[in-house]
């Protein structure tokens, strides 16, 4: 430990303001000015506390905030262990240093600014252990799928992270896919699935996929069809328990009205989403609507209690996919009888 600086004792200083001057005089009404102004610790600049919270110092504070000095020294360590190499990242890819630090930070703002996501029923999953978080899918641009992960990660007790599955396309595109992988997203396939759940982790699977991402604004929330049920078979062979998640707030944000199937192919998508701003208004009509969101989670769906050979049977898969997607449907139902505004 280093030595404790000494401050020179000083007697003019010491004695001052203990010495008791007389209240009346010629003097006191300026005496009494200047203890005013001072304060009852003594003029400012004697103060080391005083003069920090100088001009400076309070600007400062107004345009970076209170905690600025703290957010920059984790932005330093940040950028200290990026260089040393003192970070980890796992077999799929995931960063959690760089997640934590820097894409859930970015996205932090557009969550609570932008879209104000409110967010409900978050005791659902697990504060430890393996959950497999089933939801709507809608927005013509996946930002439902980002939005979710920053809510179980800011709201969950645990602070949990939530390793979303994606499409091919996601991970074939050049600098999104790259991020997808930073921030702990995989394939929406039944073995990386699989051994995400097996390894304790909250896995995400949006089983519309781009049937809801890009259906027309006309058929707002109204779930598609849930594929095969593949997610109930992973969910059955692991023994997770199943989250339904309603978001509600994400169909509005781009009101897709119309579909370019020629650009569409031509640019390798399954859809090319044509509404009221995009693409008439080039960059600025990709701005999303500033909509008022909420995420709801229902109560998990157990299926440890099933035989190891249930995930072979069609029929029992084809009941608790229904029962799932009754679920979020119900629940979308309920939240826009009570939503008030679009975007208030």
């Amino acid at each position: 430990m280093a030595d404790a600086k000494v401050i020179p004792f000083d007697e003019g200083r010491r004695r001052t303001p203990l010495t008791p001057l007389p209240e009346d005089g010629p003097d006191a009404d300026a005496r009494a000015a200047a203890r005013d102004a001072s304060g009852p610790e003594g003029p400012a600049e004697d103060s080391p506390e005083g003069a920090a919270e100088g001009p400076a110092g309070g600007l400062l504070d107004r345009l970076l905030g209170a905690d600025w000095e703290d957010r920059a020294a984790r932005g330093l360590d940040f950028l200290r262990r990026r260089v040393t190499g003192e970070y980890e990242v796992d077999d799929f890819g995931y960063d959690p240093d760089l997640t934590e630090q820097v894409l859930l930070t970015v996205l932090r703002p557009l969550y609570e600014k932008y879209f104000r996501v409110e967010v409900r029923g978050l005791e659902h999953i697990p504060d430890d252990g393996a959950a497999l978080v089933v939801a709507n899918h809608s927005g013509t641009l996946p930002l439902d799928g980002l939005m979710l992960q920053v809510a179980v990660h800011d709201h969950h007790p645990a602070g949990r992270h939530l390793r979303l599955l994606g499409a091919d396309l996601v991970f074939a595109l050049p600098v999104a896919g790259e991020l997808a992988r930073k921030a702990g997203h995989t394939l929406a396939c039944t073995q990386d699935a699989r051994e995400l759940l097996e390894r304790g982790e909250v896995v995400g699977v949006m089983p519309e996929g781009f049937k809801g991402l890009g259906k027309p604004f006309a058929e707002r929330y109204k779930l598609q069809r849930f594929g095969r049920g593949g997610f109930v078979s992973t969910a059955l062979q692991t023994g997770a328990p199943i989250v339904p998640c309603s978001i509600v707030g994400a169909e509005e944000i781009y009101p897709m009205v119309g579909n370019s199937q020629t650009l569409a192919r031509l640019f390798g998508f399954p859809y090319f989403p044509i509404t009221p701003t995009f693409p008439w208004l080039g960059a600025l009509g990709a701005v999303p609507l500033p909509t008022k969101w909420t995420i709801q989670f229902g109560e998990p769906i157990a299926t440890d209690g099933y035989p190891p050979q249930a995930s072979e049977d069609p029929m029992l898969m084809f009941n608790l996919t229904d029962q799932v997607r009754e679920t979020i449907q119900h629940t979308l139902y309920k939240l826009l009888v009570r939503r008030r505004s679009v975007f208030f």
